[in-house]
């Protein structure tokens, strides 16, 4: 069994919602030998290995189920059983995740799809390849393949690799728990690094942590938490409880300043935290001389200040407000008489509960340097046995990350002492602040009890309030978003996704527009490029997820709208968990037998995926029969249907059910968009009023402006934006490169489109036989070498009966044919439509036959280029016959141009050459 190809979906996805993993499995000889073959020998060694997978439910949905169907007459499939180990892996590393699937592929016997959920993606290919390793190992040796393990290999010592593998990668429980806080207020979230640098919210709605401190935490505040000397000084001028402080750069000072101060004393590096370096209740010289050394491995400078009885509570504060308090109590060990102080140290470390540093709520203990002093002052050892009940400590300081625990004393702590925490935390400035307070009992006032603060820190651990050793756990988190998002504020920018076959570019294009006319900043995502708030941000086709969480990560974006594209739905999924309003524009043969996808079937449940996580709004084509069928798959609040059929029955019965629509209409001067919500019906916009429609012509560009507006209409934009941006929107190349571009500079008229496929060519050919052209019609015509030659052949068939001489041309890549195989194969369909020979050119090179389509055009014709590298294109058209001659790096286009007395220059192609009555001069042209 091997692993043929793998696809991490980051968001909702053709298999889920959520993020998953899919394998294509190779099950090669295995599959003959399912698990009911395979017998005993393999199944009991499993579940032994990870008993857990006696509490999967599989199809039967309740415990034992997956072992019943381990254990069934035939059994069930390798591809299937990989799938349940590697989600069990996840669980025991502390993974929350259940979901897979796995089944057989059509016409490929012994291959299958295996799909399974996961929380890191790193940890699920971990896991996949682990599971795949065990299964090898238990199979019988006539079945294991070459890189099946080895005899002596461990799996315990594995499991136990990758368990620490995914903790080093898991959130610590601080930031785990602000991620929870967020995700129960629905607010969206995104990891920034490795560590713990997390976004929450969307846009210019989001809030930044790491850790416990945020975006809002001042750097000063943290400066002055991170000085104890400061911290210190500050806090006695506003009159609060501090010990005596001297800051001390060597041991002799250091001797002298605890005589000053009056033995016992504490000894700490001066910006030292969690614990590290810090000596208590120094009693003598030598002691401090000890104590001094120590700290110093952490620090050059030393605090010294007067030790304060009492026990070590940390009291935290949020926004100003107390929100849990914990009595913390050094690592220590309890006698039971029996075993010895290093055996009660590992009894105590088996506790699940603790781990190393800050992977778990609890850290384990250890018998360092620390220790054995602090059992040295008791005239102990390791191997000492305590008495019953004898509590003996290994550390002076309470800190859980030195193996301390922690009691929840929220309840009981005094109103003076609450009142003091919350002073001394604005006193220093920290919007998240713990103030460590040593009291006897923090039930009475420190006025009456004595007590000090020894610590302000800025950043402060969650974990003791979230998972107390005793007492009851605190949402400390809550109160963190809370305070970052209050209520009525947004933390999600709307989002709208835009799939279908074509005019996903234009329609995605229109939106944006008409959100920035709107006063929005907008990100937008396409096959051009991100752009923010209309300027190209990353050139190339940026459709995917990755392009997706630009946007979202962008602080200046307060509108999103992302075209969504099949491959990257199908390489990754979408980028993002949900949006408001998702329109699917239509469903046609595009790509298909590429990636898995053979049918029309299969495309439409693809592009389906933006309208299944579609919040606010679904808007789907009621012409197009597999756009229709998506509505049964929307949770949308509203579904709008739009049609350009006034008579279409379903959409009136959508209508008069008080449901919307937007309908294209015969009026007395044109057509007519017309909207219908509600039971009210709007007029929107007479089509000839929309430039991009090239009046009312263009019909697929008015059925792209008919989604654009249905998108902003249920985003909330008012109908004079809507109109006001589909009035301001035409199809230039600046505004819609490669999108039905029309140039009418030359004596003949040029369109430039980026149609690749049957249906957009159809589109393209009603557009042109609209037009009174006086001349002949010429295309330029190819089609994308990836695509079925059925799909080729179909594309020049319809070209055939709507021109008059024919330039077929290839793509610059090819995509696996040959030099002019495309080319070739659309002459050869042209010759069966009944095309004369002499009516045909091949001319494989796009550039080479672009130039002849140009130079056979005469007064009065009509020429159409189905462009493929867009740019180069439209600078060979509107530099024809300029003298300019357009030349293509790869990287940049230029046009060079000969002038009169200038010489030879070079020109960048967003630059245009005039020449009129004012003379020759260079202006930026309508192409950038």
């Amino acid at each position: 069994m091997k692993i043929e190809s793998t696809n991490v979906y980051v968001g909702p996805n053709l298999f889920a919602r959520f993020p998953v993993i899919r394998h294509i499995l190779d099950l090669g000889e295995l599959e003959h030998w399912p698990t009911g073959r395979l017998g005993e020998d393999f199944i009991a060694p499993l579940l032994k290995k990870l008993p857990g997978l006696h509490e999967h439910g599989c199809s039967y949905r309740e415990p034992g189920g997956f072992v019943r169907r381990l254990r069934e007459d035939e059994g069930t499939w390798l591809g299937h059983v990989m799938e349940h180990v590697a989600i069990e892996l996840q669980n025991v590393a502390g993974s929350d995740v259940s979901f897979g699937r796995t089944r057989s592929i059509d016409g490929q016997p012994g291959f299958y799809n295996m799909v399974f959920q996961y929380k890191d993606a790193a940890v699920g290919r971990e896991a996949s390849a682990l599971a795949l390793s065990l299964l090898h190992s238990l199979l019988p040796d006539k079945l294991k393949p070459k890189d099946a393990p080895t005899k002596e290999w461990d799996f315990a010592e594995e499991r136990d690799r990758f368990i620490r593998y995914a903790q080093r990668r898991e959130f610590g429980p601080s930031t785990a728990s602000l991620v929870k806080a967020a995700e129960d207020r629905n607010i969206p979230w995104l990891r920034l690094n490795r560590h713990s640098l997390v976004q929450f919210g969307h846009g210019r709605y989001q809030q930044r942590i790491q850790a416990t401190t945020t975006g809002r935490t001042s750097n000063i505040a943290v400066e002055l938490a991170s000085d104890k000397e400061e911290t210190n000084s500050i806090l006695r001028d506003l009159g609060l409880p501090v010990p005596k402080q001297i800051v001390v750069r060597s041991a002799r000072d250091a001797v002298r300043a605890a005589t000053r101060i009056g033995l016992p004393v504490v000894l700490k590096p001066l910006a030292g935290n969690h614990g590290r370096g810090v000596a208590i209740n120094l009693r003598t010289d030598s002691e401090v001389e000890a104590g001094f050394e120590k700290a110093s491995e952490y620090g050059r400078t030393i605090v010294v200040e007067s030790y304060i009885e009492g026990y070590d509570h940390r009291i935290l504060i949020v926004d100003g407000k107390l929100v849990a308090a914990a009595k913390r109590v050094p690592g220590h060990v309890v006698g039971d008489g029996k075993n010895t102080i290093e055996q009660l140290v590992a009894i105590v470390n088996d506790d699940p509960r603790r781990g190393v540093g800050h992977e778990k709520v609890l850290t384990r203990l250890e018998l360092d340097d620390q220790a054995q002093r602090l059992l040295a002052k008791l005239d102990y050892d390791s191997s000492t046995v305590p008495a019953k009940g004898e509590v003996v400590y290994l550390r002076s300081t309470a800190n859980l990350s030195t193996g301390g625990t922690a009691i929840d004393v929220t309840d009981i702590i005094h109103p003076d002492n609450r009142e003091m925490a919350i002073r001394a935390i604005k006193a220093i400035g920290l919007d998240i602040g713990g103030v460590d307070f040593l009291t006897k009992d923090i039930a009475e006032s420190y006025r009456e009890a004595g007590g000090g603060i020894c610590e302000v820190n800025a950043g402060p651990g969650f974990r003791m309030h979230v998972a107390p050793s005793e007492g009851t756990p605190r949402d400390v988190a809550g109160p963190v978003i809370d305070m970052l998002f209050p209520p009525d504020c947004p933390s999600r920018i709307p989002i709208a996704a835009v799939t279908g076959t074509n005019g996903k570019t234009t329609t995605s294009r229109m939106l944006a527009h008409i959100l920035k006319m709107a006063g929005r900043t907008v990100g937008l995502t396409s096959t051009d490029g991100v752009y923010i708030d209309g300027k190209l941000s990353v050139p190339g086709d940026m459709t995917g997820p990755v392009s997706a969480q630009m946007i979202l990560r962008d602080p200046s974006v307060d509108a999103a709208v992302m075209e969504t594209a099949r491959g990257g739905m199908l390489r990754s999924g979408l980028g993002f968990q949900e949006c408001n309003v998702a329109a699917c524009l239509n469903v046609s043969a595009d790509h298909l037998g590429l990636r898995g996808i053979e049918t029309l079937e299969q495309l439409a449940e693809l592009k389906r995926v933006p309208i299944e996580v579609a919040v606010d709004a679904a808007v789907l084509n009621a012409d197009d029969t597999l756009c229709l069928q998506m509505a049964d798959y929307t949770d949308a609040e509203k579904l709008c249907y739009i049609t350009m059929n006034p008579g279409h029955a379903l959409v009136k019965q959508h209508i008069r059910a008080g449901g919307q629509a937007f309908v294209l209409e015969q009026g007395m001067n044109g057509h007519l968009i017309a909207i219908y919500d509600n039971e009210t019906h709007t007029p929107l916009l007479w089509t000839h009023l929309i430039p991009a429609t090239i009046e009312g012509r263009a019909l697929h560009n008015v059925q792209n402006a008919m989604f654009a507006a249905a998108l902003a209409y249920n985003m909330h934009i008012s109908l004079e934006d809507i109109r006001h941006g589909l009035r301001t929107f035409d199809s230039t190349f600046f505004q819609a490169p490669g999108r039905m571009n029309i140039y009418d500079e030359h004596p003949f008229r040029v369109i430039l489109d980026y149609a690749h496929n049957p249906a957009a060519i159809r589109a393209m050919c009603g557009l042109v036989d609209r037009f009174d052209v006086e001349g002949r019609k010429t295309i330029v015509l190819s089609a994308p070498g990836d695509r079925r030659d059925e799909d080729i052949r179909e594309i020049a068939g319809i070209a055939a009966g709507h021109f008059d001489y024919f330039i077929c041309k290839c793509d610059d890549n090819r995509r696996g044919r040959g030099v002019d195989e495309v080319a070739v194969m659309l002459k050869n369909k042209l010759l069966e439509e009944g095309i004369s020979a002499d009516q045909i050119e091949v001319v494989p090179d796009e550039q080479e036959a672009t130039a002849r389509g140009l130079e056979s055009a005469s007064s009065g014709d009509l020429v159409l280029v189905l462009g493929d590298n867009i740019k180069r294109t439209w600078k060979q058209i509107i530099y024809f016959n300029s003298g300019a001659k357009v030349e293509d790096s790869g990287k940049k286009t230029t046009a060079v141009m000969d002038l009169p007395d200038t010489g030879d220059f070079s020109l960048d192609a967003d630059l245009e050459i005039i020449s009129d009555e004012r003379g020759v001069r260079i202006a930026r042209d309508e192409g950038d």
